[in-house]
């Protein structure tokens, strides 16, 4: 892996969300995957449960499915802006910043934080194994619907 590779997956992760194509979110995920959002403290504290939490490709899949028929929540959308990461062997840190845009045009700083990834390459293309959302804030809107 090089960090090119890392970079433009972060970019198209992001862009995919921020465009609100949520049902390409769970193809950036291996089969078998672990995706998280937790505290920093939290994460500290080596908490396993998460305020979202996954384990497959799968579960991803009908979190989205859940977003888009089931769950009820106030329109809104995403602008990630996505740091450079540092990567060591197959794992990398991070660093991102979420705005959330609310349907009347309000524009909030949403969540700070990282992602602590573990990447696997499947055929010739780089998908997280792991990513884990640390968010450096311990408070979490009601409004966290949309994947981070």
């Amino acid at each position: 892996m090089n960090i090119l590779q890392l970079m433009e997956l972060n970019a198209a992760y992001a862009a995919a969300i921020d465009t609100d194509r949520l049902e390409d979110w769970p193809e950036f995920f291996a089969p078998d995957c672990l995706y998280k959002i937790t505290s920093a403290d939290n994460h500290k504290r080596g908490y396993a449960a998460g305020i979202v939490y996954a384990d497959s490709q799968a579960m991803l899949r009908d979190r989205v499915t859940a977003l888009r028929s089931a769950n009820i929540y106030e329109r809104h959308a995403y602008r990630h802006i996505v740091g450079l990461p540092v990567i060591a062997g197959m794992t990398a840190q991070t660093p991102f910043l979420v705005a959330r845009i609310m349907r009347d045009g309000r524009t909030d700083l949403f969540a700070t934080g990282a992602y602590l990834d573990k990447l696997v390459e499947r055929d010739t293309q780089l998908r997280f194994a792991e990513r884990i959302v640390v968010c450096d804030s311990g408070h979490f809107d009601t409004l966290l619907a949309i994947p981070l």
